[in-house]
């Protein structure tokens, strides 16, 4: 259980970085809009997609399998970005269009890609 726990923490962390990292790289998507957040204010939006993203992903890639499928996997962008983009919705102080939700998806699926290969590997390791 403890060992569960510090994944989550570290891909909570991994993901703000991930979101400030996009929100710096893409923008918001609208103009005259500033993002006066701190570390607080990213850390609260990397908490709630870490959150969202283990809670309403997988009903959602349920949901779509059909056309993920049809699409040969690349609907998938889309279910990140629309989890990225309910985050934000949710979060204080971001807002981002769903295109640049999309792109932050992105980032933000190779940051817990990468999380994930190196638990993998760690826990391979142990053994």
């Amino acid at each position: 259980m403890r060992k569960k726990f510090l994944v989550f923490i570290i891909r909570w962390l991994l993901n703000s970085f991930g979101l400030w990292t996009a929100v710096r790289l893409f923008g918001t998507g609208y103009d005259n809009i500033q993002v006066g957040l701190g570390i607080a204010g990213f850390l609260t939006a990397g908490l709630v997609f870490s959150i969202i993203n283990s809670l309403l992903k997988p009903f959602f890639v349920i949901l779509s399998l059909p056309v993920i499928l049809v699409s040969l996997g690349f609907f998938i962008l889309i279910v990140n970005g629309l989890m990225v983009y309910i985050s934000l919705k949710i979060s204080p102080g971001i807002s981002m269009t769903f295109f640049n939700s999309i792109l932050t998806g992105i980032i933000l699926s190779l940051v817990n890609y990468i999380v994930s290969a190196t638990l993998v590997l760690r826990s391979d390791e142990a053994r």
